[in-house]
């Protein structure tokens, strides 16, 4: 029996070493795997854009005066030198007081009194032109039988001439007098056609035709009003040829070349839209972010490449968002961003190397999508671990975690 129970206490001793070194001896650490790949590798800088219509035609009143109903509504279709897109007619006089009103009636009365006095002297004047023209017969003839002498003759003529002038006078003051009352007639008239529903309409002095052909982008109002010359009455623009229009932080701004190729996704439609940078301004300016943060940006112009049958439905002032290509490369050897880290001055990540990590810096090239370009210290096919812990050592045992 002691015997038995010696060696029941050996073995469970050793068990219980065993146990021990089995729980302090150093497990693989679980680690997450990625393969370093060998491909096409693209850079690019995503914004959101608005389409814009290139070139439209922003049409104002050349006039002051009264702007009729508009003709044209917002999407309607217009051709050049044909459709009537404004009618501009001369403007109502404005209402008259009291005072004003008596003071032109007064001048209406004082000018057809004028008038009167011009005709009757206009009478006089025809009444002294035929008696001096009676008196010049009878002395010539008298002149041609010797009764008078020729100066009474030459005196006689003079006068008949000065009758003529006389009624050629009276004749211009009528028709001045009567102007004068056209004129202190026209300063009594009022609105008429505002209260006077058969009223007629003053004449028509500008119709404006569509300078462009293509589709009503805005109608600054549509109900009759008077406007002052320079005044906008509506937009114009044709949808065929269409632009992009977004902002880029400066910084961003100078990393895109000229001529940049762009894809237009989320516009509403199905497929990318092709678009090229056609101009960046040289000016930046200042917007405020939603964090309250002071930003330099850049607007960059975008030109369409999509047919309009490609882009059924997209018009102007419409929410895009673009991704403008900056470099691509159809063979670059590239590792995930996500294992790279900082070892001394450079780059470095842990390999899988039969279970074992092993530490490899790296020289990194350009970066994009998460991926970044290796130019040393890989190879295509290596298994590169994610997300390295800052416990992870060169040599430490590792495995992949299950589900990865």
């Amino acid at each position: 029996m002691g015997m038995m129970r010696k060696l029941g206490l050996g073995v469970v001793g050793a068990g219980l070493v065993a146990a021990l070194v089995w729980a302090l001896w150093p497990q693989p650490q679980p680690v997450d795997l990625a393969t370093v790949t060998q491909g096409p590798m693209q850079g690019t800088i995503a914004a959101q854009g608005v389409t814009r219509v290139r070139a439209p035609y922003a049409i104002a009143a050349p006039i002051t005066g009264t702007a009729t109903r508009s003709p044209v509504e917002v999407g309607d279709a217009v051709v050049v030198g044909e459709t009537v897109v404004a009618v501009i007619q001369p403007a109502d006089p404005a209402l008259m007081d009291a005072r004003s009103r008596a003071q032109a009636e007064a001048a209406v009365a004082e000018a057809q009194a004028a008038v009167a006095l011009a005709e009757s002297n206009l009478r006089q004047a025809e009444t002294g032109l035929a008696h001096a023209g009676t008196q010049l017969e009878r002395a010539r003839a008298l002149a041609a039988r010797g009764t008078i002498a020729q100066r009474m003759l030459e005196d006689i003529e003079a006068e008949y001439q000065t009758a003529q002038q006389a009624l050629v006078a009276a004749q211009s003051q009528l028709d001045l007098n009567r102007a004068t009352v056209i004129r202190a007639q026209a300063q009594m008239m009022g609105p008429q056609a505002l209260f006077d529903p058969t009223a007629e309409p003053g004449e028509c002095c500008v119709r404006i035709l569509a300078p462009q052909t293509g589709i009503v982008l805005a109608v600054s109002d549509m109900s009759a009003r008077l406007v002052q010359a320079g005044s906008p009455l509506l937009t114009i623009g044709n949808l065929d040829e269409m632009e992009i229009e977004l902002d880029l932080l400066s910084a961003d701004a100078v990393q895109v070349p000229p001529g940049a190729h762009a894809l237009v996704e989320r516009w509403g439609g199905s497929g990318a839209l092709e678009a090229q940078l056609r101009r960046i301004e040289p000016a930046a300016f200042t917007r405020v972010s939603a964090l309250g943060i002071e930003e330099q940006r850049v607007r960059l112009r975008l030109d369409l490449l999509t047919p309009p049958e490609g882009r059924p439905g997209l018009g102007e002032g419409f929410r895009v968002h673009v991704r403008l290509i900056l470099w691509d490369a159809d063979d670059v050897l590239q590792v995930p961003q996500a294992a790279l880290f900082r070892h001394g001055e450079g780059w470095a990540v842990f390999t899988d190397e039969g279970g074992n990590a092993r530490l490899r810096p790296v020289s990194i090239g350009r970066q994009a999508a998460g991926q970044a370009e290796v130019l040393e210290g890989l190879s295509a096919g290596a298994q590169v671990v994610l997300y390295p812990a800052s416990a992870l050592s060169d040599g430490a045992s590792i495995v992949a975690r299950e589900g990865a």
